[in-house]
């Protein structure tokens, strides 16, 4: 059996907490992390409020995610074993997906924001954080192009609102009260 999961949510929210501790827990578990599919910088649009636009679907590379869920889809046994995943001693005896169950964990703030992500879920889950809580939260990381003065209230909170606006019109979701997952 194949099952994935969604874990959505606002940056900085715990979603990669949580994903870390669910594979920590579950076994035949992968994850395909959303923030390993941003485009290089240079191919980051400016906008009008003179940000970069991190925080829109078009700095993603969403092709390449959905080909690799798509991958997993295939034969999460290989899959698995491409990314280094153990799996149980049912699922490496053998080599296929039809024995015991092989779970894929998709993660990131965009991931209900792409028509074809959305159609593959199994279970949604989504980790809303309060605004002052996750301007402190983001202002405590340390990210490969820092984030400019003013970023957080002139581009991301806005952005955040907006998808998940759209979000909440299109998908089906769980919210989970994230200031609670430390």
């Amino acid at each position: 059996m194949k099952i994935i999961i969604g874990i959505g949510g606002v940056t900085n929210g715990g979603k990669t907490t949580l994903t870390n501790r669910l594979v920590k827990t579950l076994p035949n578990c992968c994850v395909v992390h959303q923030d390993d599919f941003f485009k290089k910088p240079d191919q980051i649009e400016v906008g009008e409020d003179g940000f970069r636009q991190w925080d829109v679907i078009t700095a993603l590379d969403m092709e390449a995610m959905i080909n690799t869920v798509r991958g997993w889809q295939e034969n999460p046994v290989k899959f698995a074993r491409s990314h280094g995943v153990s799996l149980s001693p049912e699922a490496e005896k053998a080599d296929s997906e039809e024995k015991g169950v092989h779970i894929l964990i998709v993660e990131g703030f965009l991931i209900y924001n792409y028509k074809p992500l959305t159609d593959v879920y199994d279970k949604c889950f989504y980790i809303a954080v309060p605004y002052e809580e996750c301007k402190r939260r983001r202002s405590m990381r340390t990210y490969t192009v820092p984030d400019p003065v003013g970023l957080f209230d002139g581009h991301v909170w806005p952005m955040y609102l907006k998808h998940r606006k759209e979000m909440e019109n299109s998908c089906a979701n769980i919210h989970i009260d994230s200031i609670k997952i430390n």
